[in-house]
This record gives structure tokens, sequence and C-alpha cells, in this order.
């Protein structure tokens, strides 16, 4: 048998150092890093959307450089994907072709007669889903009938009734609480060009899809539950709508975020105007004015494009950038990037996720510039493990953030030994059967990276009184392996990133390369690599039915993660590891850095997903120094969490 090939030293350290230069020369003069995210069509269509709603003034030059961006990324099928050479999706092609339209491409243009024809071929704009149900009918362009009703008195009902707002995930509450304003007044845009899409109707009765299908008790009986609700809507006693709607202002006050935005995600900032907006609320109110900066600061302009991102992603960016610069020993980064980091940790704020566990301090980081009602728990995991690296070799002054930090992760594991994103014991999965949840979205339960992220990083930190929260941990993706050895990823698409994950939090745990859960896991992880060497795996993979990897071509953020897993179950030494790390090599771009169109972050599977420009920066540098570290410190598996 032929020894595993090698890549030359000095091939590979010009390759390190040209890469950690191009990354050093991203960070900002504060010393974060952030990079675009990208979604698909839905959030720059809704952003145009939004201005019309609003009766905005005219900006046309703003609106023909949304335009090039949506006409440019329009797929050969006619429509929109969610994501690089994705299927057609009815409801982004629909939100889009309305956008297109209010900013006045003629109908008969081809573009819009091939969306047009691709949206009727699919049963028409009756089958969209509840959201954009919503957003049409707003513009008087959809009917409200159709759409599940959920009444503001929703969030007066007490903590222990089985709808409850706190047992809804942190994206779904922020979304949800202006909507539920909206539902009840039922505002109707200002519209000033009166721009309607009747055209995307076929004719026939509307049907509302769903994203999943639950058990036939809770589907029928919350579809009983929303036809008793439609009937008595308008019946409601006005003083408990008045107090009702008042709850729901006050939730949204509490939460502004000043101009970062409620939640500090597009749906819920963008909902919180049109709330405000409907409460009667003048333009120039300092509340109304913060919620509709917040959006305004989502806008990327390229050279002659623009579009809207779905949030902003400082944090994240700036944590993994670090760990990346970790491994190249690059101190003055580190150490910049770190001292921003810092102050960033949320040590005031008991935001929701206090309601199930009132005892814990806070001490978390949130995935943006601000959010402090909702820190979480994977953001805070990385930078803890990055101040705890640093700290090791000589960084002071971190102390205080690292416990605080590993405290606040401790106090939010879940009962069965796993973590979610942002609260814990967030598995209320009957609510996932509500009409209203038809994107099989509306929980935060744990899942194997987030609890692989917390594990990781409690086993870097290495306190024996954590053994026991550890242990929890690892059992329970020892529970959650897939039978041919992967794991789901939540966060990231898909199994290559779940696996990823685990091995890291496997191998800081200290289990043996010839675990059985390693064991299967490497074998998986070398069967799917591609034939050129490297890694890649569809958003396809999420779809229903599909139970393993979806094949895509390689990428340097999946092969990166596919290197960084395989090297923590000891494999540095393998032919799969060093073709890998060859194919990195070769797909290195002029400024030392590498390019990808596929988007490999997960929103919400099989409802939206993330384009990370950061990804194929930092991750495929993190890969590749990590190699030559082991291999020339002689070193079978990593000493770091992750």
């Amino acid at each position: 048998m032929n020894a595993p090939f090698t890549p030359p030293a000095d091939a590979l350290d010009q390759a390190i150092g040209r890469a950690a230069q191009g990354l050093a020369a991203h960070q900002r003069s504060d010393g974060h890093w952030v990079y675009e995210l990208e979604a698909d069509a839905t959030i720059p269509a809704e952003y145009v959307l939004l201005r019309h709603y609003l009766g905005e003034p005219d900006d046309l030059v703003l609106e023909a450089r949304i335009g090039r961006y949506l006409r440019r990324i329009q797929a050969e099928h006619g429509g929109w994907s969610l994501y690089h050479d994705g299927g057609f999706d009815l409801s982004a092609t629909v939100k889009a072709y309305y956008a297109l339209k209010m900013i006045g491409d003629d109908v008969g243009m081809t573009h819009m007669a091939r969306a047009r024809a691709a949206i009727l071929a699919r049963g028409g704009a009756g089958n969209v889903n509840v959201f954009t149900r919503i957003q049409l009918a707003l513009f008087g362009a959809g009917p409200w009938s159709t759409i599940p009703t959920m009444p503001p008195e929703l969030i007066l009902l007490p903590r222990g009734f089985p709808i409850h707002l706190s047992k809804m995930s942190y994206w779904a509450r922020t979304v949800i609480v202006p909507l539920l304003v909206l539902g009840a007044l039922k505002p109707v845009a200002r519209n000033p060009r009166g721009v309607r899409v009747d055209e995307l109707y076929a004719a026939g009765p509307l049907e509302l899809k769903r994203a999943s299908e639950g058990k036939w008790l809770w589907l029928h009986g919350f579809s009983a539950l929303d036809r008793g609700l439609k009937l008595v809507d308008r019946w409601w006693p006005r003083k408990l709508r008045a107090r009702a709607l008042a709850a729901c202002r006050d939730f949204v006050v509490e939460r502004l975020n000043g101009d970062d935005g409620l939640g500090a995600i597009y749906p819920a900032m963008a909902n919180s105007v049109m709330m405000f907006d409907a409460l009667g609320y003048a333009a120039d109110h300092p509340h109304r004015v913060a919620a509709r900066t917040s959006v305004e600061k989502l806008l990327v302009h390229r050279e002659d494009e623009t579009y809207c991102q779905p949030c902003v992603s400082p944090v994240w960016d700036t944590a993994l950038a670090a760990q990346a610069m970790l491994e190249v020993r690059h101190q003055p980064a580190v150490a910049a990037a770190l001292d921003w980091l810092k102050p960033l940790q949320v040590l005031d704020v008991a935001g929701d996720w206090a309601e199930e566990r009132p005892g814990v301090r806070p001490g978390g980081w949130a995935f943006q510039y601000r959010n402090d009602h909702y820190p979480d728990l994977d953001d805070t995991a990385v930078v803890v493990m990055a101040m705890d690296t640093a700290r090791g070799r000589g960084q002071g002054g971190l102390d205080q953030a690292i416990a605080r930090g590993r405290e606040w992760v401790l106090g939010l594991q879940c009962r069965d030994g796993g973590w979610g994103a942002f609260d814990a014991d967030n598995s209320y999965h009957y609510l996932n059967d509500i009409p209203f949840a038809d994107h099989g979205a509306l929980l935060d339960p744990p899942t194997a990276d987030v609890t692989a992220r917390c594990v990781s990083m409690l086993a870097q930190l290495g306190r024996p009184e954590d053994a026991h929260a550890i242990r929890r941990g690892v059992e329970w993706l020892e529970r959650d392996q897939h039978a041919e050895g992967s794991w789901w990823g939540r966060w990231g698409v898909n199994h290559i990133y779940g696996t990823w994950s685990v091995l890291c939090a496997l191998n800081a745990a200290g289990l043996p390369a010839d675990a059985p859960a390693m064991a299967k896991a490497v074998a998986w992880l070398k069967a799917i690599q591609n034939p050129d060497g490297g890694w890649g795996e569809s958003c396809d993979s999420y779809a229903p039915g599909r139970t393993g990897h979806e094949p895509a071509p390689s990428n340097p953020s999946q092969t990166g993660w596919a290197l960084l897993g395989l090297m923590a179950a000891g494999e540095v030494d393998t032919d799969a590891v060093a073709r890998g790390v060859a194919w990195l090599q070769a797909q290195q771009q002029a400024d030392g850095l590498w390019g990808q169109e596929h988007y490999v972050g997960g929103g919400f599977p099989r409802v939206f997903y993330l384009r990370y420009h950061g990804y194929p920066k930092y991750f495929p540098l993190w890969a590749l120094a990590r190699y030559r570290n082991l291999k020339r410190g002689n070193l079978k598996r990593p000493l770091e969490g992750m």
C-alpha cells in the first residue's frame, strides 16, 4: 500500500501564510470581522414591499439596484430558489415577482412571464406559505381568511397553557408578537402605486401546504381550533383586545434593542415597523425610528446591486476567525479580536431564556452586534474556547469572561443532556402542528451541533466539577448518531457540519479514536469524500424523506469541516486528509483566500438557508494550519475543543 501523500512543507507554509495575511486584511480597525450574510430573494423582496407598505418616498436608484440583484439570481427554472443552484420555491418566487412588479418591471417582460408561468404551473400564489400569505394580505393582494388565526390574546395566556409564546423559539417569538397586532388590526398597505398580483392566482380552492406531517390528533385538533377562532374573532371583548395589543406593544418595546432591532433579525424588525405604523405611531416617533433604522442597517451595496441581509454575524465571524488565527498563532489579530468581543458579553440582562432558567446569571454572547435578550449557546461556547486558548498563551484579563460564559452554558443544559441554541428545554414538538407553523421551525430543541459545541467548551476548560454535565452531553450525542455514522447539522449544512462538530466534542471529552461512535463517523466521512479530494453536501439533504448525505461539488467550507473532523478523530496521517489538504491548496485564490457560492449555512432547514461569506475565508485556513501543526508536532489529535 502506498504511503499517504504529504504536501511539501514549503508549499503548505506559503498557502497558510497567504491565507492568514488575507484574513488579517479583512479585520476591522477595532479588531472584529464581519462578512456578508446572504439569504435568498425573500428578504430583499420584502424590503421593497416594506417601503411601499409604509408609502415611503420613492428611491428609484435603490429600487433599480435591488431589481438588478433579484433578476441576476433568478434561476433557470424561471423562479427563485432558497439557495444557489437550488430547486424552485413558490413563496420566494411570488415575493420576488411582486417586488419586481412593484419596482416597475412590466409583466410582459421575459423574466416576469417565465416566473409567472412557473408560479401558475405549481398552483399559483394561493399555495404559498403562511408568512407569504400574510405579506399578500397586508397589500390586499390575498385573503386573510386563508391565514391561520393567532389572536393577540395569546400573549395574555398563563405560561402553563399548551400554546404559549415562551414555548416557542426566540425567532418565532419575536416574529409572531408584532404579527399578532397586524393580524388583529388587518391594516392595508399604502401601496401608492396600487400594484397587485391578481395574475398569480390560479382557479380553484386555496390550499395550505404543511412543512411536516404531525400526529393526527394534533393536526386535526389544531385545525378545529383555528376554525373556532375564526368564528369568534370579531367577538373578542374590546377591553381584552386592547389589553392584549398593549401587551404585544410592550413586549416589542422592551426588546427593541436600539437600532440593532427586535431580535436582530429582519422578519421581526420589519414586522415591528409595520406594527408601530398600524398602532398609529408617527414616522418620527423614537420607537418607530429605531425599528426602521435597524432594517436599513442590513442593506449591502455592491457595485451596481443592493440586497438586504437577514441579520448580521459579527460575533460569530470574529470568534471563528479568531480560532483560525489562533491556529496560525497570529497573536496581534487574536488579541484585538478578543478585546473587541469581551465587552459584548451580556452580563446584566436576563433575557427570555430566564423564564425557563430563572436562577441562572447572564453570561452569554449574541450572534449580532447587540441582541441582549437573545444570546446563544453556540457563539458563547466558541468565544469562550478562543479566550481559553489565548489565556493559555499568555493573554490576560479573560478569567471573568470565561467563568461567566461557562456558568451560563452549564445553566442552560437541557433535562435530556443536550443543548439548544437559545433556550433550555424548548422541545414542545406538538406546536409544529399548529396551522400557523407550516414552516416546521417553531422550536429550538437540543441539536447535535450546539450540544457538541457546549461539550467541547466544557471539556476544553477541564474543570472536574463539570464531568457530569460533559458525560450527559456525550451520552446525548451518542444517542443522536445516525445509523450510517453521521450527525444531523441544524445550523450548518448538514451531516458534514454536524459530524465535524461532534467529532471535535468527542475528542475533547477524551473518547479514544477507536470508540464506536468515532470510528463510524470517520468511516462515513471517508466514504462521502469526492473523487477530487474535497467534500460537498447539498441543502437537499434536509428534504423530507432524506436521511443522509446528499452529494454536491466540493467547496472550501465543507472541506474544511470534514478535515477538522477527521483530524479530531486521529486521522491526520491518512490519505483522505492529505487529499483534502491538497484540494484546498489547489483552490486557493490570488488573495490567499477561497471563494464559494454554495450555501452551507442553516437558517431553518427546508425553509431558509444562508451563505456565510466568511466561511470560505477562515475554515480552510483553520484546517490547513491545524494539519501543519499536528504533523510538525507529531500529534495525532488536537488538544483544543474544536
